[in-house]
This record gives C-alpha cells, structure tokens and sequence, in this order.
C-alpha cells in the first residue's frame, strides 16, 4: 500500500495537526488518537487548502475532542477492592486491614496491597503507594521476561543489538538508538504475548531500518507473517501508561 504524504500544519486554536495525503483515502476526515498528533486524512485529488478549509469547519469538535481527552488523562486512576488488574503473571489485589501502614505482598501471582482500613482507600498517599508497588512489580517481571525475549527473537530472525534497557517510558512502548542500543517500556508487561512480540521485532527492525519508511514496514511485515498493520492497528487500544 503506498505511503501516504505528511504535512505538519499549525491551526489556529488547535495547535500542530498532520495532514496525510493519500490514495487510500477515499474522503476526507480527521482522526484522534490519544496522546498522538491530530490527523487530517485528506484524498490525493483534494488540495492542501480544502483540507484546510474542511478543519476549520471542524474547529469547535476538534477543540472539543482535545479538551475532553485531556480531562480524561489527568483524571486519577483510584485502585481499590473492585479493581481489575493484570499483568503478564500477576494480578492486583486491594484490600482494607486493620494496621497503620500500605503493606505490599507477592506471592502465586497475586500483588497484594493491604492499606489502613481506617483511611479512604482514595487518600492520596495511599494511592501513591498503590502505584509505586504496581510499577515496582512491573519493572521486576519486565527485567526477567523482556530481555530475554528480545534475544530469542532476535536470533530467530536474524537481528542483532547491544544493549537493552527497562524504563518506566511516558510515551513509547520502546525505541531504539542510532548505534542499537534498544529501551523497552515496563508496561509492556500489561500487553498480550503477541503484542508484546511485535513491539520487540518493531524495535529489532529499527537495527536495520531507521525511520518508519516503506523498507521498514515490508521487513515487519516479513517478521510479523503480514501482520504488522494489523498488529499496529491493535496497539492503539492500549496506553503505555497506566496511571
């Protein structure tokens, strides 16, 4: 499928938007996906200045849209006895006692957090130490799966890199530096197996192809079995950070 064109425009009281033209389009919209830049989806028969004219029309739902996704991102994420939580081996459980402190126990894959039956469940503090205890177990079982992985993948189809490194990243399931050197985001861990595979090969095709060209996207989807927009498309369901 042909690369759309990407045109990084400024809009008046919207700020920076894409605007992507292509011949897969086969009329014009915009798209927001959180925590990315608007896109415009403009037909290779329109002009720039169409599209244009067409956001400005949308102005009011844009600016709406944006607003309430942000709201959204900063609302607090509470934990407490009706939380459902999972990762690749482990699942939260929350729960009042009767004691002074935040206790956190692992044990048959269960993180257990025991707080002040006392104090709201939602008291900050507590919250915080929720948190913290998540991203702590997080970062242990990303430690023991993800580097791991990556080498067997790696052999499997032939890649090579030099370091790897876990990190708590804001904004990127992972990157990959211009001498291999690859990071990988501990939330990864609350991914399925095969999304969490296609991150590493995403990552492992960056040894060879550096930016997110036509070559890049043939050699994923060489990895993937030709699935790699598929498996593109299923990540934005998911946020790299929970909280």
């Amino acid at each position: 499928m042909p690369t759309a064109k990407t045109r990084l425009i400024h809009i008046d009281d919207l700020g920076e938007l894409a605007f992507m033209i292509g011949r897969r389009y086969k009329r014009m919209s915009i798209r927001i996906i959180p925590g990315e830049t608007p896109r415009v989806l403009v037909p290779y028969f329109c002009d720039l200045q169409e599209a244009i004219d067409f956001v400005n029309l949308k102005k009011e739902w844009i600016k709406s849209t944006l607003i309430k996704l942000e709201e959204k991102r900063l609302r607090p994420t509470v934990f407490d006895e009706n939380t459902e939580f999972k990762s690749r081996s482990f699942s939260l459980r929350v729960e009042g006692a009767t004691r002074n402190d935040v206790r956190l126990f692992y044990y048959n894959g269960i993180l257990k957090v025991q707080y002040p039956d006392h104090i709201p469940v939602s008291h900050p503090r507590i919250q915080e130490l929720i948190r913290s205890g998540i991203v702590e177990a997080l970062r242990r079982e990303a430690k023991h799966f993800l580097p791991k992985r990556l080498e067997e993948l790696a052999k499997y189809h032939g890649f090579t890199y030099r370091v790897v490194t876990i990190k708590n990243l804001k904004s990127r399931w992972g990157s990959c530096s211009t001498v291999n050197n690859i990071n990988l985001n501990l939330h990864l861990m609350r991914l399925p197996d095969r999304l969490i595979d296609y991150v590493l090969i995403h990552e492992l095709c960056h040894t060879v192809e550096k930016n997110h060209g036509p070559g890049f996207w043939n050699l994923l989807d060489k990895c993937t079995g030709g699935k790699a927009r598929q498996l593109d498309a299923e990540m934005k369901k998911y946020r790299t950070q929970l909280f």
